[in-house]
């Protein structure tokens, strides 16, 4: 790979600005769609929506998302599509206005939908772009890359705070101008992509490991369940902390929103740790701690005070999403020939999963409470006891080549 070489614009064989103008992106695309789901006690209340009405805005939201970016990775496996990339915005920009000047619940499904195809398309190329500019150092390099996300979907929140909420829906048309910023930023980081893509292809040519396909194939199918238990769990966290916030303890829909900010910037903070702790100590360490570990947490949530709840959901959010980097680069490594498929994949399920757990979740709590639906995610972490079944290989221990 021509730019694994130590030099002014790598460090320890990264690429490290093509690596961080990816990550900014990836922050304003991942704030574009955290401001919508932080609206919803907003959405719920101008629109008069129920609890599962919110949960299916998610789910269409997400799964315009699912469905598209593995056939999308899958696609540019075979015919990249470096130019691709600010077209992802032009969706989610066009998905935030129709938002922003909604009439109906028909209106705001559309701007969700809108919301979903632009991450469908920004996210297998754009973890195609990390993957390049990684060197060796995969891990570390995804890590950057989703901490990014992590960071944009925590300040969304904070921002609904200071700008939506005072102005209204309408308010949101400003987050317009994200979009735009990730549109000059990924037309430049395309046109890197598009000279350094021959001479990756190159290298992975000679990418292998020592397992039979339905060994690789076994594993997949962990790492998905792996990525559903914790999926799950945060989509309850995503589209309704603020909720049982306000209903368990009667807080305000600022302090609320405050909260989320902090568990959403304790996940940011986790996922930056997952990388680089992959990477030394090998991934499948990192997903037996960062899924089954955090069970004890997990139980305890629902039966503490608020200030308990706040302090638990902070380590719950730190914990768990150090595993999603050490998901996909572990899947990366196992299916080297199918970067852009296997990205769209996870991302795919990560949207999937939240979509169709954000609809379960509402549907739950509107027949029994929020709370009782706490009380029941709290034993999803348990499927961490499946990391029992992943290989131990180069794929799971180190860089996974």
């Amino acid at each position: 790979m021509t730019e694994s070489r130590i030099g002014p614009n790598t460090v320890a064989g990264i690429t490290l600005p093509v690596l961080l103008a990816a990550s900014l992106c990836h922050l304003l695309n991942d704030l574009m769609q955290s401001v919508f789901t932080a609206t919803y006690p907003l959405i719920k209340s101008d629109f008069g929506l129920t609890f599962a009405q919110v949960g299916f805005l998610t789910l269409t939201y997400q799964l315009s998302a699912s469905i598209l970016q593995p056939l999308i990775g899958l696609y540019t496996d075979r015919r990249p599509m470096p130019y691709s990339l600010p077209f992802a915005s032009a969706f989610s920009m066009a998905g935030i206005f129709a938002l922003s000047i909604a009439p109906s619940y028909e209106m705001l499904l559309l701007g969700g939908a809108l919301l979903g195809v632009g991450s469908s398309i920004f996210h297998p190329e754009a973890s195609r772009v990390a993957r390049i500019a990684a060197g060796k150092s995969h891990g570390l390099a995804q890590s950057i890359f989703q901490v990014g996300g992590n960071l944009g979907s925590s300040l969304g929140p904070l921002l609904v705070v200071f700008i939506v909420l005072p102005g209204g829906l309408s308010a949101m048309r400003w987050f317009c101008l994200s979009a735009l910023t990730a549109m000059i930023f990924l037309i430049g980081i395309s046109r890197w992509y598009a000279q350094n893509l021959p001479a990756h292809a190159q290298g992975q040519g000679h990418a292998h490991h020592a397992l039979s396909p339905r060994r690789v194939w076994a594993a997949i199918l962990v790492l998905t369940l792996l990525m559903l238990s914790k999926t799950f769990y945060l989509a309850s966290f995503d589209s309704f902390y603020q909720f049982y916030l306000m209903e368990k303890f009667e807080v305000s829909a600022e302090d609320a929103q405050l909260c989320l900010f902090g568990f959403l910037a304790a996940v940011a903070a986790g996922t930056l740790v997952g990388g680089p702790v992959g990477d030394r100590i090998g991934r499948k360490k990192v997903l037996w701690a960062s899924i089954l570990g955090v069970l004890p947490f997990t139980l305890a949530l629902p039966y503490v005070s608020l200030s308990m709840t706040v302090v638990l959901s902070l380590v719950i959010g730190f914990i768990m999403a150090s595993a999603f980097s050490a998901i996909v680069v572990f899947a990366q490594s196992l299916v080297p020939h199918r970067i852009g498929m296997i990205s769209g994949v996870f991302f795919g399920l990560l949207f999937g999963f939240g979509g169709i757990g954000a609809a379960i979740v509402g549907a739950l709590a509107d027949y029994s409470s929020i709370e009782q639906v706490y009380k029941l995610c709290a034993f999803l972490p348990a499927m961490g006891l499946l990391t029992y079944f992943l290989p131990e290989t180069d794929a799971g221990s180190r860089s996974g080549g």
